[in-house]
């Protein structure tokens, strides 16, 4: 008989599981359905059993996952599944309610969120990540300078990541976005604010360029936030082809005139 014991990268992937995640506004959480994916480094002789005890854990922290929650239930999944290294997902949606410019009626809109918890029994160090996808309007490039009516919008889908120091919530990522966007993305709009939104679009130059550094400036500012990314696809309506551009917090890329305090 082998008794030969060692390591294995063991895992899943989109268990679909109902749960709470973390809302500025619904301060229960906000009822979803996330696919959750783990990779566990563990012993060989736990190999058969650790997907139960995992299920077993999903179950006890079903309620309000976000910042705060992940980053102590993370050591219950290195413990119990006596993993060196565990690795977890949560993807979901998430849907903000949203004012139209001019007739206030409500909206939803839905954003794609991806949690992730990271921790390592051997360096004791864990890792809490939130990315969002947010859509917003920039102004396409093609253009002529001389002439505003030359201007015309594209779709820029804007994926940022951040490593929070403490809870950070879905809706405040999205106010920044379209806080600096040409225009915001709603998922309703009356005819006169059609009218509103397409004149914005043909009479305002906001470039997709100019959008994200703003977008990176609100995060430099944010002491809550010890790491970001942010990447654009841009979607333009004369090529089947995205564009791609991005930064992300590093010594090496300036922080746009943000100091950090003495």
């Amino acid at each position: 008989m082998n008794e030969e014991r060692y390591l294995m990268d063991v895992g899943m992937n989109d268990l679909p599981f109902p749960m709470k995640v973390v809302s500025k506004v619904h301060p229960d959480g906000q009822s979803t359905v996330a696919n959750i994916s783990i990779v566990a480094r563990i012993m060989r002789d736990f190999e058969a059993r650790w997907i139960d005890e995992f299920i077993t854990i999903v179950h006890e922290h079903r309620e309000r996952i976000g910042t705060a929650t992940l980053a102590t239930n993370i050591d219950d999944y290195v413990e119990r599944l006596r993993a060196s290294v565990v690795s977890i997902h949560f993807d979901y949606p998430f849907f903000v309610e949203k004012r139209t410019p001019i007739s206030n009626q409500k909206c939803l809109v839905r954003y794609l969120c991806r949690y992730t918890a990271k921790a390592s029994s051997i360096t004791g160090k864990k890792t809490i990540l939130f990315k969002i996808a947010v859509p917003g309007i920039t102004t396409y490039p093609v253009k002529d300078a001389e002439d505003l009516r030359s201007l015309f919008g594209q779709l820029s889908l804007f994926n940022i990541e951040v490593e929070p120091t403490n809870e950070i919530y879905p809706e405040d990522i999205v106010d920044i976005v379209d806080h600096n966007a040409l225009v915001p993305v709603y998922s309703f709009l009356t005819e006169e604010e059609q009218k509103f939104v397409i004149k914005k679009i043909h009479s305002i130059d906001k470039s997709s360029v100019i959008v994200l550094d703003d977008i990176k400036k609100d995060l430099a500012a944010n002491k809550g936030v010890d790491w970001y990314s942010v990447n654009c696809n841009n979607y333009g309506m004369l090529h089947t082809y995205s564009t791609v551009i991005g930064t992300e917090k590093s010594p090496w890329v300036p922080f746009s005139g943000i100091e950090s305090e003495l």
